[in-house]
């Protein structure tokens, strides 16, 4: 069992998938600086499928994610695992890309799915969403909506009762990186300035797409609806 995972007496087992659809890098070329950075990503399974919903596959999401963690791919802050889609609040250090990053998570989850349960139909729509945390306010709020985003969904009735989120006790989370900016007047994604610049306002608009998006999709896609197509669905 991965370093950081809660006894898996707490949190139920996992898996179900296959090959990864190629993910489309689509992010800001200064995304890719030097030095450690921090992003707020969403991914989608193909079709919007809910093949994360049961406990099998859910678990072994998490097992993944705490996998490359061990092996230093990225620091994770937080995670959910919803029934058709990902949250993950995690940090790269200069010698990793953001897409390097989350084709470990993506493909890694997606190959050990096929190899231990025999799927082989392609697991993840293409790409992912991607929004940078430059201060602490930022942090704080992407944070607080990954560990809501069950209860919002009504799949829990609070966060630390969800064992597929990062609120659910003996999870292991890396702690916020230093040298995030003050938290600014203005803005989810901030800069130093008292007022929102350009820059600015195309990261806000970029994180409320992604989250109002998602909502929309997940008001349709709750975890016990739908076909119980495997063994195990989550209570």
């Amino acid at each position: 069992m991965p370093s950081g995972m809660p006894n898996p007496a707490l949190a139920k087992e996992a898996a179900s998938a296959a090959v990864m659809a190629i993910p489309q890098r689509h992010a800001d070329p200064l995304h890719v600086s030097a030095g450690a950075r921090t992003f707020f990503v969403t991914s989608s399974i193909r079709d919007k499928r809910n093949l994360l919903q049961s406990d099998r596959s859910a678990g072994l999401f998490i097992r993944t994610l705490y996998d490359y963690r061990v092996q230093r791919k990225y620091r994770l802050h937080e995670f959910v695992t919803m029934p058709d889609h990902f949250h993950i609040l995690l940090t790269v250090e200069s010698d990793m890309t953001i897409e390097r990053a989350v084709q470990f998570v993506k493909g890694g989850f997606a190959f050990r799915a096929g190899r231990e349960f025999g799927f082989s139909a392609l697991v993840w729509q293409k790409g992912f969403s991607e929004v940078r945390i430059l201060d602490a306010e930022a942090f704080q709020r992407a944070s607080e909506y990954i560990r809501n985003n069950p209860v919002v969904r009504h799949l829990a009735v609070a966060p630390a009762q969800d064992p597929y989120c990062s609120a659910f006790a003996g999870f292991e989370l890396d702690p916020a990186p230093q040298g995030l900016k003050p938290i600014p007047a203005h803005g989810f994604i901030g800069t130093a300035k008292a007022v929102p610049d350009t820059n600015l306002l195309k990261e806000e608009s970029l994180h409320i797409s992604i989250v109002r998006n998602y909502e929309a999709s997940e008001t349709a896609s709750v975890r016990n609806t739908g076909p119980k197509q495997e063994v195990g669905i989550r209570s």
